[in-house]
């Protein structure tokens, strides 16, 4: 609010005016001498009432100009948002996507083993207690704009560093093209993640007829019901040869019968030997941490080998059933018989827990996922496993040996991205390759495990 001078100046000299009736000398000075004060004083309250007003005219502008920058830094953010356009997923890791195709996500696996095995005293075998990093993975996966995959993994288990998946792929429609290392087409089995296995260790035949990684060119076909796999392969990224070539070849139909999946398939692998390679046929009691294997036919001249395999499998809810057979025919040199070896495995499964059940994708198992995952008011999932595991090394004269395995299983899923498992196995054997004090090569080995796994 304004002061008026003229008021202001009006009020004091009328309080002045009793004192210029006196006529003194002296009061007339004091009056004087105020009244110069009192003009000062008014010139002096102009001057701050015009200064209050430009910083009053400053402020409102300012005022005006910080509300026009947020309206624009509001719109800005609100254009980069709606413009944006990559998208942030979480599976287990972050999955980032993008418009065009593009896509990149971290992943890795850590399994940590431990048990024990027992077997006969007088075989002089080493068993007991053992325990192994089994896998500690790490990798990327994605997509490229226009068709295109990549995969990248390397394994450092136990300070070793080998690469296991190491593949481009390329998708037009029904068909998948992979160039690179990954796994061959070889069954049910193998070709299921050990992620998702139902024992601590695949099916003894699945490592004894070297079921590895191969840098090749394999080509899928998938639609509706059917899938069908070929592939053209050399060797282990860590032995490639240019001599040793395969090939290998599945189909698989996989209907659905009301709520149950089936899945009936086949798969045929062949593979040529450069000369003067030998092969040889083995596999451990169960678990991977013994390095003890109880069969074994010990290195063999080979030309090359056939190998034909049936599988077979049922999920239902909370029940699976799976069997798979492989034959393996080895062709020797010109003179020697030619063996022809068998491995095979059957299993039953079922969940304790309410509305779980065992995941299928594409032609193999797939990630389980527990309906009531611990963290949202739930235990998990548990799960319990039978299987009978046959292996038979003895055929054309080779006494490789026999294998009979009883396994028994309980996995429990916390999340979908933990697991912990429990492992037993009773291995029957005959015609093993170490022999009891007394000369016996027919008894039993007993195998358990444990395994606590993470991945994402």
């Amino acid at each position: 609010m304004k002061i008026s001078k003229v008021a202001f100046i009006g009020a004091l000299a009328a309080t002045a005016s009793p004192l210029a009736a006196q006529d003194s000398e002296a009061m007339q000075h004091e009056l004087a001498e105020m009244r110069a004060m009192m003009a000062k004083m008014a010139e002096r309250i102009d001057t701050l009432e015009a200064e209050l007003e430009s910083v009053e005219a400053e402020a409102e502008a300012a005022s005006t100009q910080a509300a026009t920058a947020s309206q624009v830094a509001q719109g800005a953010a609100a254009a980069a948002q709606e413009n944006s356009d990559a998208q942030i997923a979480f599976k287990g890791s972050p999955e980032i996507k993008a418009d065009g195709g593009w896509s990149f996500k971290p992943r890795g696996r850590l399994q940590y083993d431990a048990g024990f095995v027992n077997a006969p005293d007088s075989t002089g075998r080493e068993d007991g207690f053992g325990n192994d990093v089994r896998r500690a993975r790490l990798g990327v996966s994605g997509d490229i704009p226009g068709g295109f995959g990549y995969k990248f993994e390397a394994d450092f288990a136990n300070s070793d560093l080998t690469v296991t998946d190491a593949l481009i792929s390329y998708e037009a429609g029904d068909v998948d093209i992979q160039v690179g290392q990954f796994n061959n087409f070889q069954g049910l089995e193998e070709l299921t993640s050990s992620l998702h296995t139902s024992f601590i260790e695949r099916a003894a035949f699945t490592d004894a007829f070297g079921f590895i990684r191969r840098v090749g060119v394999g080509v899928t076909y998938g639609k509706g019901d059917v899938l069908v796999q070929s592939g053209v392969f050399t060797d282990n990224m860590d032995r490639l040869s240019n001599q040793n070539w395969s090939g290998n070849g599945r189909v698989v139909f996989m209907p659905k019968l009301g709520d149950a999946q089936l899945h009936l398939g086949g798969s045929l692998h062949y593979r040529s030997y450069e000369d003067d390679s030998t092969v040889r046929y083995r596999q451990r009691p169960l678990v991977g941490f013994t390095s003890e294997r109880f069969i074994n036919t010990g290195n063999l001249d080979a030309e090359s080998e056939t190998g034909f395999g049936l599988e077979s499998a049922v999920i239902s809810g909370p029940f699976h059933a799976v069997v798979e057979g492989r034959w393996q025919n080895l062709e020797m040199p010109v003179g020697m018989d030619d063996p022809n070896f068998f491995g095979g495995y059957a299993e039953v499964g079922y969940f304790l827990t309410k509305g779980d059940t065992r995941g299928y994708k594409g032609g193999k198992f797939d990630r389980t996922k527990p309906a009531n995952p611990v963290g949202e008011g739930g235990m998990g999932s548990l799960q319990v496993n039978l299987r009978y595991d046959h292996l038979d090394l003895n055929d054309a004269g080779i006494l490789g040996g026999k294998q009979d395995g009883y396994f028994v299983s309980l996995v429990w899923k916390p999340t979908d991205y933990t697991m912990l498992l429990a492992n037993y196995g009773r291995l029957q054997y005959e015609d093993a390759v170490f022999p009891t004090a007394n000369g016996d090569t027919s008894y039993g080995v007993d195998a358990f495990g444990v395994r606590a796994q993470i991945d994402f």
